[in-house]
């Protein structure tokens, strides 16, 4: 019985993991018409010290701070903007790539 309470709970986290996972390919493609590569640059490297670089950021923590600033919860008038018109699915696709990089 322990062994199958296992089984299931870790094919649970494996199957929500992959459902909410982001689309790199698509991540790729929004970084770019969302305008993104404009402050953080080509590959996620700025070359604007005023902006940072996304290269090396976890999946995580992108989705956490692009959902942070859609929300106000974290504030930055220009991503603010920016992500006010993101859906989940941008944000987990962004995420996804940017974690990639």
């Amino acid at each position: 019985m322990k062994m199958f309470s296992t089984v299931v709970l870790v094919s649970a986290i494996a199957i929500s993991g992959h459902a909410v996972a982001g689309d790199q390919a698509a991540g790729k493609s929004a970084y770019a018409a969302k305008g993104c590569i404009g402050c953080h640059g080509a590959g996620g490297v700025s070359v604007v010290p005023a902006y940072p670089s996304l290269k090396g950021q976890s999946e995580a923590f992108v989705m956490e701070n692009l959902t942070n600033f859609r929300s106000g919860k974290r504030q930055n008038p220009t991503m603010n903007a920016m992500a006010a018109g993101l859906k989940d699915a941008d944000i987990e696709n962004l995420a996804a790539y940017i974690g990639s990089l």
